[in-house]
């Protein structure tokens, strides 16, 4: 019941959230990236318990501060404080202690600094409800990334779920994943933090320096990657289509790229931001997704993704009078269309099977049609010829329908406004059937065979 009573606070928020934040835009948005990054500090009285020499909290003044020093140089990089803890005697338990101590602003390093020396532990941990808050300490501005560092030595103690804010948050797009530094934990402590975020053990004084050290580069830095799209035979040599890169928690697009095999015959280093998991969509034809991709940060990551191609295209016999003749492909017995290809035009699919309809008349439908790496699948279609149908006395109601072992196909409806129609139309045996549009009687129905041969035409007159 109070999990549940968290959500529904949580999704109150997050409608009064909507569209305040946009973590990331497209590439092509000129306009630098900033990056907010906002230090979420226990103060709890659990923070006055020994790390090494020196009690916790006083570890984590001194390392803050140095971290603090050296972003200050950083362009397009902007801090801000929130504190939990700190303003309610150790035995009020307020599960409503947390506050934003410094907001973001620029040059305001040493103010952040100096809260920090001021800050006094005293009371709970309430994680929940201090990440729930601090959605609304990031400005409504776009092009940014929104980071929070919550550096804890305890788990939540108040009735708040942890998980359920930070999946909540990160799903709308308002924060990244965040960072949890533990200091002093154990393997439960861990266990409770890997739903939330990104957790980091520090249990000594240089292992929480190096932690701060690391986790400041993932905020800040990109790192390398490398897709390989692979043939049948397992080698990287698909190439020349478009990778779309999408958080998998918000579902926002966040890169494209055209992959490309570079100078030295090997797939091109591409660069993404290690802060995300990644659903990456290859736009193959029929497309390829991979889900839950994470890079290392530092690390050059290669993402392994089978894509196996081949082509496909249709072509006529001889000299022909289509124009803009198409086909729809679709996978073997499945009635979605992939693709409208035209024809003579080749295009890669995946290897595998396809049915094709050509929309020519009549329709021409080829099942089963099997494309195979590195090939070139043609459907050769034979010429066509041209049909011509006057009426010249009076309008008709009229259908052709061709003759297809004994049986009557349907291919078209001559429009009732026209008296003269001229088709291009597949070779083969066919039959026109017709009714005067002023006859009363169904008996005056009249048919016509006739027969449709290759680069030829064939004039019908009906009286």
């Amino acid at each position: 019941m109070k999990k549940q009573t968290w959500i529904i606070g949580i999704m109150a928020l997050l409608v009064a959230l909507i569209g305040l934040v946009n973590p990331i835009q497209a590439q092509s948005n000129k306009k630098a990236q900033v990056t907010r990054i906002l230090f979420l500090l226990d103060a709890s009285g659990s923070m006055y318990a020994k790390l090494d020499a020196d009690n916790r909290i006083n570890v984590a003044k001194r390392l803050l501060s140095k971290t603090i020093d050296s972003l200050a140089g950083k362009p397009n990089v902007e801090v801000a404080l929130r504190v939990y803890g700190h303003t309610s005697p150790p035995g009020a338990r307020n599960c409503k202690d947390t506050r934003l101590e410094v907001p973001f602003r620029e040059g305001n390093h040493e103010e952040v600094k100096k809260r920090i020396q001021n800050i006094t532990p005293k009371g709970t941990t309430l994680i929940a409800h201090s990440l729930l808050m601090a959605a609304s300490d990031f400005p409504s501005t776009p092009n940014s990334r929104n980071v929070i560092i919550l550096i804890t030595d305890g788990i939540e103690e108040c009735s708040g779920d942890p998980c359920a804010v930070s999946e909540a948050l990160q799903s709308k797009g308002v924060i990244l994943k965040p960072f949890i530094i533990g200091i002093g934990s154990t393997e439960d402590f861990k266990k409770a933090f890997d739903c939330v975020g990104r957790y980091y053990d520090a249990n000594t004084e240089e292992t929480f320096n190096n932690v701060l050290n690391v986790v400041i580069s993932q905020a800040l830095n990109n790192t390398t990657a490398q897709v390989n799209l692979l043939d049948i035979n397992g080698k990287p040599t698909e190439s020349n289509v478009n990778m779309s890169f999408y958080d998998q928690n918000s579902g926002m697009l966040l890169y494209n790229y055209v992959h490309t095999i570079n100078e030295r015959g090997v797939p091109d280093t591409i660069l993404l931001d290690p802060v995300y998991k990644y659903r990456m969509v290859v736009h193959t034809i029929p497309q390829v997704v991979k889900e839950n991709i994470e890079v290392t940060p530092g690390k050059h990551t290669i993402i392994g993704v089978d894509a196996p191609q081949g082509q496909l295209t249709v072509r006529v016999d001889g000299l022909t009078n289509y124009q803009n003749l198409q086909f729809i492909a679709r996978k073997a017995r499945d009635p979605k269309t992939l693709h409208v290809q035209e024809a003579v035009t080749k295009e890669k699919y995946l290897v595998g099977k396809y049915d094709v309809e050509v929309l020519c008349l009549p329709r021409m439908l080829f099942k089963d049609v099997s494309v195979d790496q590195s090939t070139t699948t043609t459907i050769q279609l034979p010429q066509p010829g041209k049909l011509i149908i006057n009426f010249q006395v009076q309008d008709f109601y009229a259908d052709i329908y061709q003759m297809v072992r004994n049986e009557l196909v349907w291919v078209c409806k001559l429009p009732l406004e026209k008296r003269l129609h001229q088709y291009i139309i597949q070779p083969g045996d066919y039959k026109i059937i017709y009714r005067a549009k002023g006859a009363t009687r169904s008996s005056n129905t009249f048919e016509r065979g006739f027969k449709i041969t290759s680069g030829q035409a064939t004039n019908i007159v009906l009286n």
